[in-house]
């Protein structure tokens, strides 16, 4: 016997009865994001090296370590994408959609990283991401945090997530602030983990960021990124604070807040929740008014976040919140005889024609009614129809609720789109 294939670690399979979960989150989200007037843009998976190595920093965690990268057959470097935004940026770019314009764009899809698998984190994930590109102000940063709320209520989980936000300035203002964290860092190097001591030459504010619990000491006594802010940063973000309080939004400033990518600026925030163990955010952006810039572009401001779907998936499920199947049929077809079957499914399309949107199962492999009946009522159907021989030969169609306790009865076909409508629309 052939060795069984299996998937690749990390990379997992979305199987039918999750399906209607992942759909109820993405349509959910779409229409958030469809209300607040962005734009779905559709990038490719694959990117040339690149452009991530420009844009997230050639000493971070995702480029040295986490990225999927190889030579294709013309020795061009590409890269499975970590991330969309610089994909955003790039085909922005290419396509002249940002220089001197506002554009709300938004994009779905599957993200890859070589991360040590475990529960909310994924070798390929997906994620749900959005992106204003040409407004500078305070009050599109308030937008997109107003907007993720509205999506956590419309999901039903914003009493388990927690808005923190931090104001990172501007980079001249972080690189002086760089330099006091070194050598703050360097008079505490022997309690630096291995990490640490490669980021303190290279990348000090991410140490910030470590869950070393033997630092934790360390690191709150570092100086706070917020004293070496200039006035135009720290009106940026008083602004950004005062809507977001009109607006009812809790939050927590958090100093350690850094992100794990280079081209953040002023504001930067995150979502999280202690529902998931060691993976708490669910969503996190910023503002990043360099990037199109050092990707080749005219200068112009943006701000974005994205979400993790695997994560906003499994706080639903922790939740035990229940959703609709929105796959399960609405009729379930059962046939007496091959005679029944083949009206039946002439029966199946004209109801389709009638009645867009309603899903017909059509009952296949032969069997007796009660093998068909209980198929009938595993498949979630809220209605049988029901073909025997008397029912073909009077032109009627027997309708049996599969869900409730109202009787069977008998209709003529001619009648049948009109009741369906009724029964599955209308009540």
């Amino acid at each position: 016997m052939s060795k069984e294939i299996q998937a690749i670690r990390g990379m997992h399979d979305i199987l039918p009865e999750q399906s209607s979960l992942w759909q109820h989150v993405e349509a959910t989200l779409r229409g958030v994001l469809l209300a607040y007037g962005y734009r779905e843009i559709r990038t490719p998976i694959l990117e040339r090296t690149e452009l991530f190595a420009r844009s997230i920093g050639e000493v971070t965690d995702i480029v040295e370590k986490e990225m999927y990268t190889f030579d294709d057959r013309n020795g061009d470097s590409l890269t499975l994408r970590p991330e969309n935004t610089a994909g955003c940026v790039r085909a922005g770019i290419e396509n002249g959609l940002l220089y001197n314009q506002v554009q709300r764009l938004w994009y779905i899809g599957p993200m890859f990283r070589h991360e040590r698998p475990q529960k909310g984190r994924y070798r390929q994930f997906h994620q749900i991401g959005a992106e204003i590109f040409g407004l500078t102000g305070p009050d599109v940063d308030a937008e997109q945090i107003l907007m993720s709320a509205r999506m956590w209520r419309e999901l039903g989980i914003d009493d388990i997530v927690e808005l923190e936000i931090n104001s990172l300035g501007t980079a001249e203002e972080r690189a002086v602030y760089r330099d006091a964290l070194t050598v703050y860092l360097q008079a505490h190097v022997t309690v630096l983990d291995e990490d640490s001591r490669r980021r303190l030459t290279s990348n000090p504010l991410r140490i910030l960021d470590s869950k070393n619990p033997a630092m934790r000491e360390v690191i709150a006594g570092a100086p706070g990124l917020a004293d070496f802010l200039g006035d135009a940063s720290r009106r940026h973000f008083e602004g950004l604070t005062t809507l977001i309080e009109a607006a009812g939004i809790r939050y927590r400033i958090n100093p350690r807040l850094v992100r794990g990518l280079d081209y953040y600026c002023n504001t930067v925030f995150e979502w999280v929740t202690d529902q998931l163990g060691a993976q708490g955010t669910v969503c996190a952006g910023g503002r990043y008014d360099g990037l199109v810039e050092q990707l080749g572009g005219r200068p112009t401001p943006g701000v974005g976040f994205a979400m993790g779907l695997e994560r906003l998936v499994a706080l639903i499920e922790e939740r035990r919140q229940s959703v609709e199947d929105g796959q399960a049929p609405h009729v379930y077809l059962i046939s007496a005889s091959e005679a029944a079957q083949r009206q039946g499914f002439l029966l199946a399309e004209r109801l389709r024609d009638a009645l867009p949107g309603v899903r017909i199962l059509c009952h296949c492999g032969g069997g007796g009614f009660k093998n068909q009946f209980r198929k009938a009522d595993r498949s979630g159907a809220r209605l049988g129809l029901i073909l025997g021989d008397e029912e073909l030969a009077q032109g009627s169609v027997g309708i049996k609720d599969l869900r409730g306790g109202e009787r069977q009865v008998t209709v003529p076909q001619t009648e049948l789109a009109a009741l369906l409508r009724a029964r599955l629309f209308e009540s």
